[in-house]
């Protein structure tokens, strides 16, 4: 089965502004997040890609410019289903003022559980996710080979929950994971079960500093603004 490169998007205008993004039209890379995007072909180099596969939003598709600049030959596929969890009444909203919500203590500690007003429950995003995956292993492997090598180019909440079922992980404790923006995680499928390779790789190490965006120590929803390092490339 083929290995899947997982890159979360860049860092946003939404990460920066301590936005819950979601599905919100307009949300870009920021400054920092194109000089991510930018270094993202040379981190890739010498990788053979047979496909790239994005989420339909724009920050994903950013992320992914430089690379499809660089490699014109590369077959760009868009997938809703690895696009944002769709977080219905709380996209666009301020992630302090959430904070304080009841059902921010169930995304936290019980997220199984957890639906979104006006949106999709986390069991759902994880669902579609993985059969997203499932169903490009698939394609890939039939076009490409076994050992094909694929991107795909998603969001915190979504690549978390994809590592969280490639571990044989319940999903209520995907918000141990971390992964920054424009980080790169690898996952190697095979007949019968699926390795983890690499996880949230920025190549820095600047993330690893004692501290958390927010100060709380809490899983960040939507996937955080990463750590300070500048571009968070290597």
């Amino acid at each position: 089965m083929p290995t899947l490169i997982l890159v979360r998007h860049g860092r946003s205008t939404a990460n920066t502004a301590g936005l819950l993004a979601g599905w919100t039209p307009g949300v870009a890379l920021d400054e920092r997040g194109g000089t991510q995007a930018a270094a993202l072909p040379g981190r890739l180099e010498g990788l053979p890609l047979a496909a790239a596969v994005s989420s339909p939003l724009q920050r994903c598709r950013e992320t992914l410019a430089p690379l499809t600049e660089a490699r014109p030959e590369l077959p760009l596929h868009t997938d809703d289903r690895i696009g944002e969890c769709h977080y219905g009444d709380w996209s666009g909203r301020k992630l302090a003022e959430l904070a304080g919500q009841p059902l921010m203590e169930v995304v936290q500690q019980h997220p199984s559980a957890a639906a979104f007003p006006g949106g999709e429950s986390m069991r759902a995003m994880q669902a579609r996710a993985v059969d997203a995956v499932r169903e490009w292993n698939d394609r890939i492997a039939r076009d490409h080979g076994e050992d094909a090598v694929y991107l795909m180019c998603s969001h915190g909440d979504i690549i978390k929950s994809l590592v969280a079922d490639a571990l044989g992980m319940h999903l209520d404790l995907f918000q141990r994971v971390s992964v920054e923006p424009c980080s790169v995680t690898a996952i190697r499928y095979t007949r019968l079960r699926p390795y983890l390779l690499r996880l949230g790789d920025t190549g820095s190490l600047a993330s690893l500093a004692p501290t958390t965006p927010d100060g709380s120590g809490e899983g960040q929803i939507g996937g955080g603004a990463g750590g300070e390092d500048g571009a968070g490339a290597r």
